[in-house]
């Protein structure tokens, strides 16, 4: 009798359901990148591609907090990601923002007086005073700022005026649209000591930081949360 036939009473081999089959390979890539931003950050491509669309970069040193190499020879820490943000369009998402959320505000609040402090001078005169009834508006408007801008990086990295200007805040490591603690994150130390305490100072050194910050052009905010802003499609 032939080796080849079934045992009687035996399924064949190839319909052999314990049996295991060989996967076929995945169909291979046309080599190009996918748009940015499809998929959502945080879930890679179906080829296997990092969010950012490009090769991985190699593995940054145990003691950099920001997933980069450094040093003589080491690997481009922008290698893989999309152009950074102008800093002029990121100082122009940031005034859309601040008009968007500013302007209800204190349309809200003239039945109490207009008691909103939109510009953020922390009170009347230069001794930066609150009265009661100051502080609890701006208590309540720090909480809409930082609620607005926590719900949209967490949502898709778009606030508003970002959206319009095509900007887009990702983790820096790997791209990710940044999950609640990171947004939140960002948002407290971009609102709180603008709106508390120290409004010039605090948005004259963001400024400065856009242009200035190497490699990743990084404000305050971005260095606390470990995200970078980038164009987006």
């Amino acid at each position: 009798m032939s080796n080849d036939q079934p045992t009687p009473g035996q399924p064949p081999e190839d319909d052999d359901p314990f049996v295991k089959k060989p996967q076929e390979p995945p169909p291979p890539s046309d080599g190009q990148p996918p748009p940015y931003g499809q998929p959502p950050y945080g879930q890679p491509p179906s080829g296997g591609q990092p969010p950012y669309g490009s090769a991985p970069p190699p593995p940054p040193p145990p003691n950099d907090p920001y997933g980069s190499g450094g040093g003589f020879g080491a690997p481009d820490p922008l290698a893989g990601m999309p152009p950074l943000a102008e800093p002029g369009k990121r100082i122009l998402a940031r005034l859309i923002d601040f008009l968007i959320i500013s302007i209800p505000l204190y349309l809200i609040s003239l039945p109490w007086g207009g008691a909103i402090d939109v510009d953020g001078d922390g009170g009347d005169g230069f001794d930066g005073a609150y009265s009661g009834h100051q502080f609890l508006w701006s208590f309540i408007g720090l909480v809409v700022y930082v609620a607005y801008d926590t719900y949209f990086t967490h949502k898709d990295g778009r606030t508003l005026g970002k959206r319009l200007l095509k900007l887009r805040v990702a983790m820096l490591n790997d791209g990710r649209v940044p999950d609640t603690g990171a947004a939140l994150m960002r948002a407290v130390v971009l609102w709180a000591p603008a709106l508390l305490c120290c409004p010039c100072l605090w948005w004259l050194i963001n400024i400065v930081l856009m242009f200035t910050d190497k490699p990743y052009r990084q404000g305050l905010q971005d260095k606390a949360a470990k995200t970078v802003v980038v164009a987006a499609r």
